[in-house]
C-alpha cells in the first residue's frame, strides 16, 4: 500500500492528464483550516475538492466531513483513496465537463 503523500503525488498528475491545461491542482494546507479537504481543483466549468486517504478505512480528521459535504452541494467534493479512485475520477469529470448551469439546474 502506498504512503498517502504518494497516493496524492501520483493522484495530482493523474488528475492534470485528465484535463490537460485547463485544470489547476492546489494543495490546500490543513493547518490553516482544520479539515479542509487536501485538494483543490479548478476549471473553466467550475472546481473541485478531493480529500485523499490512503486506504478506505482511514478515518476522518475532526471537520473533514463537514467539509465534503458542504463543498459537495456548492460544487463538487468527495474523499479519494485506492479503492474508490476509478469511480470518483469518473464522477470529477462528468462534473467538471459538464458546464456550471447545467449542473445547478439538474439539481
Amino acid at each position: 500500500m502506498k504512503k498517502e503523500n504518494a497516493f496524492q503525488s501520483d493522484l495530482i498528475v493523474e488528475i492534470e492528464g485528465l484535463f490537460g491545461r485547463d485544470v489547476i491542482v492546489v494543495k490546500n494546507d490543513a493547518n490553516y483550516l482544520q479539515g479542509i479537504p487536501d485538494l483543490l481543483i479548478l476549471h473553466p466549468n467550475g472546481w473541485a475538492m478531493l480529500e485523499v486517504k490512503k486506504s478506505a478505512n482511514e478515518p476522518y480528521r475532526p471537520n473533514q466531513e463537514y467539509y465534503i459535504d458542504l463543498f459537495d452541494k456548492w460544487s463538487f467534493a468527495a474523499m479519494i483513496c485506492p479503492e474508490n479512485k476509478e469511480a470518483i475520477l469518473d464522477e470529477l469529470q462528468h462534473a467538471l465537463r459538464t458546464s456550471r448551469k447545467t449542473r445547478v439546474s439538474q439539481r
